[in-house]
């Protein structure tokens, strides 16, 4: 099975991490922070950029401690657990799709300002992410070039005003350097914060690097020094050069900095390398994100099917083709809505940074004995001021002047919860597929809901061609392995008749007692019913040999199928038959489990397993059926 490669050393990892903390802040925060501070956004840029270096620690650490490709997914699977780990990893992944929508929004708004070219815009957009995407597939060694490159044009772009316009700074701009008091700083703060957002994706590439527990947390905190000093520069050279109250009109702070400097054809260079500088900030985010879908799938908390490395590329490639099509989903909601972009993802942000400043606290009490290349220093205080200083610009934002209520951030925040509370559902969905506790739960709580739907969930036609597959059973022994409420178990019953035996084994002690009442009611008492807590994993030891082996609704909980279906088989006579049913494409959403949705590789695991089948699909309302029926063969024939 193809893995990931580690090829990745420190300058790439350097340009990541630039790259993905460099944030439309740098661009867009002077008009900002003008806006809602004058002035005194440059403190603002100060005090930002030495919580955001220190914030980097916290990530240093948790790296240096577990370098794996999950980042903030990993962190919180240590710190909290399964449930908590997924809705951390959940949100990264949201925090990630905004971050990567709006910078593309805001690129293709420096590239192409006239919003009445907007097929241009939109057609631009998509070609860029589709691009991206495809270098990202091709193989991280492309992606490393590509990242460099980006790295090295956003350094230069902003360079390029900062130096020259030392030379050209009014010093009488800075007056008055207070013009709207000093909780306004806090304001500007909680809106400027977004240009070091992307701390965890260079976590994201952990197993591709050389030596990550060393390299990534070293990259992590130069790049946040790098994008904070570049901040502060820009902040200073563009309000030393115009007015602050003139940037804070401007929904382009740079382009007008630009033409001061430099003039009309000044400003096109600039705006193109602007415009290279946030796409290749989305590049880190569209490279990394799929590096989290991997290790979400490996542990079973998102779709399985994304857990497959390209043979060739080496790379997540179908975790990629995913993430693509969000992307794309996501721009094309969020295009033309850069400020209800920002607005959303910085409430996002820092509930998901809360955590993760929470996680080194807890993990230093949790476990002591883990080595660490690098360690948070005052971390239980600077912990405690981090959490506080989060807490407060969270206030100022919802309560501006502490009597009233700002009800476009209370609006905001609401939807922000309502989005990471949309994991929770699935999450359930993933656990009723992968987790033995929770397919056993669900099924004693849906016990009755099942009998009442039975005719709806398993069509007496459906019934009725499981039998004919199964042919003459008379007076012979079956194995229905799987019978919920007994829906098929009373056809099987009357089909082997007094003379033949049928073992009923569920996980379900509520299915089970449905179907024991229903037996005898109608005195079927050649039935034996047998729980069985453990049949995700193994066929019941107390199973005697059988003359046919029959299950519906049970490959897609199968943890082990190949050991399933040798146990079985070790039942069956040579010629013995198995006739398996299972629901596939659920709702035409919901994807089915990974073996399942192929033909071949059904047909392989049952040919390995010593059967010989054949695999056919039937069309239902909500969802198909797969059917999978044949016999056991003799070893020495290798197919019939």
């Amino acid at each position: 099975m193809a893995e990931l490669k580690r090829v990745l050393g420190f300058w790439t990892i350097l340009s990541l991490s630039i790259g993905s903390i460099m944030g439309t802040g740098l661009f867009f925060g002077t008009s900002t922070g003008s806006a809602y501070s004058g002035n005194a956004s440059i403190l603002a840029w100060i005090v930002l950029s030495i919580i955001a270096v220190y914030i980097s620690l916290y990530f240093a650490e948790l790296v240096s401690m577990y370098p794996k490709a999950g980042g903030v997914y990993e962190f919180s699977k240590h710190a909290y657990g399964r449930f908590f780990s997924f809705m951390m990893g959940w949100t990264a992944w949201l925090v990630g799709n905004l971050t990567t929508a709006l910078l593309v929004v805001a690129a293709i708004d420096y590239l192409i300002p006239d919003p009445s070219r907007l097929l241009l815009k939109i057609g631009v957009s998509i070609f860029f992410i589709v691009l991206l995407n495809l270098i990202a597939y091709a193989g991280i060694g492309a992606s490393a070039f590509v990242l460099i490159i980006f790295a090295f044009v956003s350094v230069g772009v902003l360079m390029s005003i900062i130096l020259p316009g030392i030379f050209k700074l009014d010093f009488g701009n800075y007056s008055p350097f207070f013009a709207f008091g000093y909780t306004s700083l806090f304001v500007t703060i909680f809106f400027i914060a977004e240009s070091f957002f992307g701390w965890e994706s260079a976590t994201y590439l952990s197993e591709e690097t050389q030596e990550p527990e060393k390299i990534i947390p070293k990259a992590i905190v130069f790049g946040t020094i790098i994008v904070g000093i570049l901040g502060i520069g820009v902040t200073v050279v563009a309000l030393g050069v115009i007015p602050w109250s003139i940037l804070a009109l401007s929904s382009a702070p740079l382009s007008i900095v630009s033409d001061s400097l430099f003039g009309n054809v000044g400003i096109g260079i600039i705006n193109i390398g602007i415009f290279i500088a946030l796409i290749g900030s989305a590049a880190g985010g569209i490279i990394t994100m799929p590096r989290l879908i991997l290790a979400l799938a490996r542990d079973k908390l998102f779709i399985s099917q994304l857990s497959s490395v390209h043979e060739r590329f080496n790379t997540p490639y179908k975790a990629i083709i995913f993430q693509t099509i969000v992307s794309l989903i996501v721009f094309g909601m969020a295009f033309g809505r850069y400020n209800e972009l920002l607005s959303l993802l910085l409430p996002l942000g820092f509930i998901m940074y809360f955590f993760i400043i929470l996680a080194v606290p807890i993990l230093r009490k949790k476990e002591p004995d883990i080595k660490r290349k690098f360690k948070v220093p005052f971390v239980y205080f600077g912990s405690f001021i981090l959490l506080l200083f989060i807490f407060g610009i969270f206030a100022l934002w919802v309560f501006p002047d502490f009597n009233a209520i700002n009800q476009s951030a209370l609006n905001t925040l609401k939807l922000g919860f309502s989005l990471i509370f949309v994991g929770v559902p699935i999450y359930l969905l993933l656990n009723i597929y992968y987790n033995p506790d929770t397919i056993i739960k669900i099924s004693d709580t849906l016990a009755y809901l099942t009998l009442l739907t039975e005719r709806f969930i398993l069509p007496k036609s459906i019934r009725r061609e499981l039998l004919a597959l199964l042919g003459d059973i008379k007076g012979k022994k079956v194995l229905e392995f799987g019978c919920s409420v007994g829906t098929f178990t009373l056809y099987l019953a009357q089909a082997v008749g007094p003379k033949g035996k049928v073992y009923a084994t569920d996980f379900s002690s509520k299915d089970l007692l449905i179907t024991k009442r229903r037996l005898k009611e109608r005195g079927h008492l050649h039935v034996v019913v047998i729980q069985d807590e453990h049949q995700i994993n193994r066929v019941h030891p107390s199973i005697p040999h059988v003359d046919a082996v029959v299950s519906i609704g049970m490959m897609g909980y199968l943890q082990d199928i190949k050991k399933v279906l040798k146990e079985m088989r070790s039942l069956l006579p040579y010629g013995g038959k198995i006739v398996f049913v299972d629901y596939a494409d659920f709702f035409k959403i919901i994807p089915n489990v990974a073996w399942l949705s192929n033909d071949r590789t059904i047909e392989k695991i049952f040919r390995e397993a010593g059967f010989s089948v054949f695999v056919t699909r039937k069309k239902g309302l909500f969802w198909n059926y797969v059917y999978v029926y044949g016999i056991k063969f003799h070893e020495d024939i290798p197919y019939i």
